[in-house]
């Protein structure tokens, strides 16, 4: 055993295993995670676990778990307040400098191993990651609960889970808002109510001119008010994009929520005079915490979030090159459009 395995555990991730691409991994976001040597990708997984440490008890060799990819120093302020995505020292995989978990084993702290139940595959339980993403900016951190119209600011796959989330919590109301026609569609059919393509911008008008009008025209066509019951309580921006920012901004309702999920330029402008008078609760929405996986897998286990319409294509692992590049591409050969790709483990 390796130091400090007792209270850990290896997955095997052999031809059982499920990994899904993330497109956060598919380019270099600017910031503090710079890649200075090659390195193994991989954070979106599920296994079979292959070895326990001494001191684990609540999991044994052969049991299907959804990994939980981030390992945390347990005693800084963050950590110990309950906030360990927030953790300095935090060990992420596929994160440089450490490497990911496409791989034929892979250690982790046994407390972020998640048992499967039995009605969930391991497709099901690499699925969790970004689900978990969805549950901690809509759950966690907007606290959304029945009744309420929620906002969704993209349709890709954590917008898609956002949607799912919200709508799994009993929103009254769940509004997608995207630029590509097949996505609005495929998240009407799957999580929301009603659906919105912005118009282009107009030459010469500025971007946040853009942003008003945009906002002021999905009011009127979708019936939206700037308060009380029919208003935006909960705006979930998930594509990073300034427009979409400033859009939601306009498009909350006094007193409403706004969380930012998605990861895009590191500067945009925003209307902070705006957010100021209507008194906006803003929140950053990092990975996930305490209790995301585990309402996760609950949410699916109980049917009450299907994520099987959201796998739209697999790789065998020896594939891995042609899964990334298919989705960096955004479709296959055959020309269908992908959500999420998902690669078999290692044989």
């Amino acid at each position: 055993m390796q130091p400090g395995f007792n209270k850990q555990l290896f997955v095997d991730l052999n031809g059982l295993d499920r990994f899904t691409i993330c497109f956060i991994g598919l380019r270099l976001v600017p910031g503090d995670f710079i890649v200075e040597k090659p390195m193994v990708l991989g954070h979106e997984s599920a296994g079979i676990v292959y070895k326990v440490g001494s001191k684990v008890k609540h999991l044994k060799p052969g049991a299907r778990v959804a990994m939980e990819p981030g390992a945390t120093c347990r005693v800084c302020e963050p950590c110990k307040h309950g906030r360990y995505e927030l953790c300095a020292d935090i060990e992420f995989a596929a994160t440089p400098p450490y490497d990911g978990t496409l791989a034929r084993y892979y250690r982790v702290p046994a407390d972020l191993a998640y048992e499967l139940p039995e009605t969930l595959s391991l497709e099901d339980g690499a699925m969790m990651e970004p689900l978990a993403v969805g549950i901690h900016s809509v759950s966690n951190l907007a606290q959304v609960r029945a009744n309420q119209v929620v906002a969704v600011f993209g349709a890709g796959p954590v917008g898609l889970l956002c949607m799912a989330v919200a709508k799994a919590l009993g929103a009254r109301r769940v509004i997608g808002i995207d630029i590509q026609q097949s996505r609005l569609d495929f998240a009407k059919s799957y999580a929301a109510n009603d659906v919105f393509m912005p118009g282009p911008l107009k030459e010469g008008e500025k971007r946040m001119d853009y942003s008003r009008r945009t906002a002021q025209e999905m009011k009127e066509k979708l019936n939206i008010a700037d308060a009380g019951p029919d208003g935006v309580d909960v705006v979930i921006e998930a594509t990073g994009a300034e427009v979409c920012i400033q859009t939601g901004y306009f498009l909350a309702k006094s007193g409403g929520m706004f969380v930012q999920v998605g990861m895009g330029s590191p500067e945009v402008q925003v209307p902070i005079t705006l957010i100021l008078v209507k008194e906006l609760v803003v929140k950053g929405s990092f990975r996930y915490g305490p209790g995301d996986y585990a309402l996760a897998i609950a949410l699916v286990a109980q049917g009450k979030i299907d994520l099987k319409p959201l796998v739209t294509h697999r790789f065998k692992f020896d594939e891995a090159k042609k899964a990334f590049h298919t989705a960096r591409d955004g479709k296959s050969e055959d020309g269908v459009s992908v959500i999420k790709a998902i690669i078999d483990g290692p044989e």
